[in-house]
């Protein structure tokens, strides 16, 4: 009513519009007037700090992340409150969805087995990576990235983007990921590298890689998105986190700039609700300072190199 009254006094004046609205003029006094409550104080600081973290956070955070990223900082707020003061400054989170995919299969023969089965887990890094291609639709055509990822951190080790479908384009992220890890002091001896049934990921300059990291392939055996679902999730969430919520994208070149962008984001900061709510290298850290020797997926697998 008050915002009413604001909104016309100056055509009919505060005490016309009072009078035809049947209240007394010294109760729109008395409301502007009155000290702000303690939860008008409380919700306008803590909306500045809800707005932080989504902002800060490609916004795409829903209530579930703007509440824990705030916990971890220290603010003591209960999750509704958050959930609340969002739907009033009419924040939310990003929605996933699926698009077509990019797998052309190859032939059934001299396939490697499936040894995943669609367990996609794993109890320390580096003995399951999970490697995908997807697409971006650009102003100067179609734009196609992959990714490898960490099944136990989702950490993405390793992605590069190219304007074709070629071998080269999952090579590259591939030696990105080892190089990686091979950095950091890692053995890949013992690492499981599952994708679908693509043809570029059975190219003998891609299983030559493998082996010479000392790694097993593993390919999805039904070829059906579930064969490869940890690696499809990671697509979904690039697709919607970045490349919708930011787009459109003029060409590859800035595509590149974004997407460096986006993944330090999402290794190093971005809360993962798989992680107990850290980022993944976080995750990672916190392995190694707990567990540094973890049993390994094959270990169980002796006969497979």
């Amino acid at each position: 009513m008050t915002q009413f009254i604001d909104a016309h006094k100056h055509e009919f004046g505060v005490e016309s519009i009072c009078r035809t609205l049947q209240v007394a003029p010294s109760s729109d006094y008395a409301v502007k007037s009155r000290r702000p409550s303690a939860r008008s104080v409380s919700d306008t600081a803590r909306t500045v700090e809800v707005e932080r973290v989504h902002r800060n956070n490609y916004g795409v955070y829903g209530a579930r992340k703007v509440h824990a990223q705030l916990r971890r900082e220290g603010h003591q707020v209960a999750r509704c409150t958050v959930e609340r003061l969002m739907r009033l400054a009419g924040l939310q989170g990003v929605s996933k969805r699926k698009g077509p995919r990019t797998t052309v299969p190859s032939p059934v023969v001299d396939r490697p087995a499936d040894l995943v089965q669609r367990a996609f887990a794993a109890t320390g890094p580096d003995q399951l990576w999970v490697a995908d291609i997807t697409y971006i639709r650009t102003f100067s055509g179609w734009v196609y990235a992959a990714f490898v990822t960490d099944v136990f951190s989702r950490r993405i080790v390793g992605w590069q983007l190219s304007r074709n479908m070629r071998t080269d384009l999952v090579l590259d992220a591939l030696e990105m990921g080892i190089w990686t890890r091979q950095r950091e002091g890692r053995d890949l001896s013992q690492l499981v590298h599952h994708s679908d049934r693509g043809v570029q990921y059975r190219a003998i300059r891609y299983t030559d890689r493998l082996a010479e990291a000392g790694a097993v392939a593993s390919v999805g055996s039904t070829g059906d998105s579930y064969d490869n679902a940890l690696a499809e999730a990671v697509n979904s969430i690039f697709k919607a986190e970045l490349i919708r919520n930011r787009g459109p994208w003029r060409g590859l070149e800035d595509l590149e700039i974004a997407t460096l962008e986006y993944i330090d984001w999402f290794n190093h900061r971005r809360l993962h609700g798989e992680l107990r709510m850290v980022p993944p290298v976080e995750f990672e850290h916190d392995h190694y300072q707990h567990e540094p020797a973890p049993t390994t997926v094959k270990a169980a697998l002796p006969s497979l190199h």
